[in-house]
């Protein structure tokens, strides 16, 4: 009997493994084979590497556990393999592996713990929000960027700084009602994923959603107890932390949402995570039906508005924008032309289109803080993809990608205004301004 280099608590699926055939189209949609050409950082080089754990002749060795760390997650790979290998679910077993068994160092112990100990708690967040607020209020930001201060610091702490937002205590503590009346004859009664970082550091974003939806129809019923919905913990490996996560979530809207027809989204990596609940949680006897009957009502925003005729008007939005698919919109939730059409129902808003849209911008969760050279390469191969659309703005689905992609376009000398796909919505149907 053939000895696996794999624990028995959820080892990557033989019957996945064997589903590629290794034809090689996955090749020039990975990011990692794109920027280096080499196997065994590609989708089926990879799996190549899974297979050999399976079989006894891989050990999670460093080297092994390098390829892994550099994967970016962002399933370009599944969006263009023609025979429906679920990379996804194999990446995210082999990395729960990889966190049980493998030896990191000291510091990319303590780094991984300080994220994962506060991104996805709002609490700790906006405790944070305030010394980020005062250390960009008080002109110390600028006083580190001006004096080359930055220097000093690890790549990593380097990066995170490099995507910090603007910080507003106002916003970061802002609360949103339970519940919000629909605007007219309801059409729909749905309940609003906040997010982590999305409710501290977007709470705009939110908030436009919320009106989004009501202009157009639909009772909005928001959870007060919602935590994180564990999708940083699922694309990092770390799944017991993620299944006690979603446990909790369906905890709160089983509690105080349970009669919505529907859950919105607007963030794309947690819509991925929330619709997988019933493979996260599929062998918990307790949760495994509720799971899946919760992920069945998920859907992002760009989905249901585009279901949903428009029924509010829409005023003119003079913009030309470049849409950025978010990787886990596009590639993990298979949502690429929804988000499109929402747009097209703006007047004035031109559209254009990226080159290489379906090639990751480095942000790929907290990728672009753990991995910050290859996270900056792809955000740089970005931005100049973008710059070559002549568009005015950057629109996106991710509140990651926007940040990564400001970053990158400020790096360049050639900073741009980046929205979330729902603030243009918004300002249509309010008949907003928009500041350049």
């Amino acid at each position: 009997m053939t000895r696996s280099g794999f624990d028995t608590n959820h080892p990557p699926d033989p019957a996945l493994v064997a589903d590629c055939v290794h034809c090689g189209f996955c090749l020039p949609a990975c990011p990692t084979y794109l920027l280096w050409g080499r196997e065994t950082d590609s989708p089926r080089g990879r799996i190549a590497l899974i297979k050999g754990g399976l079989e006894g002749e891989t050990a999670i060795t460093d080297r092994f556990v390098r390829h892994f760390d550099t994967c970016l997650g962002c399933m370009a790979c599944v969006t263009a393999c023609p025979s429906g290998v679920q990379y996804d679910k194999l990446i995210e077993a082999t990395r729960s592996q990889i966190e049980r068994r493998a030896d990191r160092t000291l510091p990319d112990r303590l780094f991984r713990r300080v994220i994962f100990g506060l991104f996805p708690y709002p609490g700790r967040l906006r405790l944070a929000a305030v010394q980020l607020w005062a250390y960009q209020r008080l002109g110390l930001q600028r006083l580190v960027r001006a004096t080359g201060l930055l220097r000093l610091l690890p790549a990593r702490l380097r990066a995170m700084e490099a995507v910090l937002p603007a910080v507003s205590l106002r916003r970061a503590w802002s609360t949103p009602p339970v519940r919000v009346p629909a605007s007219g004859e309801r059409r729909r009664r749905v309940g609003l994923l906040l997010g982590c970082v999305q409710r501290v550091f977007f709470d705009e974003v939110n908030a436009a959603t919320i009106r989004v939806l009501v202009a157009e129809g639909c009772e909005v019923v928001i959870p007060r107890s919602q935590g994180c919905c564990g999708a940083l913990m699922v694309h990092a490996g770390l799944e017991a932390d993620a299944a006690q996560m979603a446990r909790r979530f369906i905890d709160a809207f089983e509690a105080e949402a349970a009669d919505v027809d529907t859950i919105v989204i607007n963030a794309a990596g947690c819509g991925s995570t929330l619709k997988e609940y019933g493979h996260l949680l599929r062998d918990d006897p307790v949760y495994a039906e509720r799971a899946r009957a919760l992920a069945g009502k998920c859907t992002d925003i760009s989905e249901l508005l585009d279901e949903l005729a428009p029924r509010a008007p829409r005023h003119p939005v003079p913009l030309r924008v470049a849409y950025h698919d978010a990787c886990h919109l596009q590639h993990a939730q298979g949502v690429s032309a929804e988000p499109r059409r929402v747009l097209q129902t703006i007047p004035g808003l031109e559209l254009c289109e990226i080159p290489e849209a379906g090639i990751c911008c480095g942000s790929a969760g907290v990728y672009n803080l753990v991995e910050p050279e290859t996270a900056a390469e792809l955000g740089d191969r970005k931005a100049r993809h973008i710059l070559t659309t002549g568009a005015e703005a950057v629109v996106s689905s991710n509140p990651g990608c926007l940040l990564q992609i400001a970053s990158r376009l400020e790096q360049a000398g050639t900073p741009m205004r980046t929205y979330h796909l729902v603030e243009l919505v918004d300002a249509s149907i309010r008949g907003q301004t928009l500041a350049l």
